[in-house]
């Protein structure tokens, strides 16, 4: 029953990992939708290009966040795992190790 468990906490980490890279995959497919309207707006309205690029700017900046969190959450989910800490201690503490 141990092993098979562990394997589980372990798989499940792995999939959520895979799930926050996702999340910083679609931050630049965003991305490239903001700086495309924003591109759009600036052609058509010449007069309005400082709002449009401020407002684009606080938009990316925004979106980039996303997929900086998506890059930590995976990272602590694979190399430091407090869950797996978790489950041994609670495999130990229940005898079954």
């Amino acid at each position: 029953m141990g092993m098979e468990s562990l394997a589980t906490v372990i798989a499940a980490a792995q999939y959520a990992a895979a799930l926050a890279v996702f999340a910083g995959m679609l931050c630049a497919i965003g991305q490239g939708n903001i700086a495309a309207k924003a591109i759009e707006s600036m052609a058509r309205q010449p007069e309005a290009r400082g709002s449009i690029s401020t407002s684009m700017i606080i938009g990316l900046a925004m979106a980039e966040t996303v997929g900086i969190y998506g890059l930590v959450v995976s990272m602590l989910l694979l190399f430091v795992n407090p869950l797996l800490d978790r489950f041994v201690t609670m495999a130990q503490t229940l005898g079954l190790s």
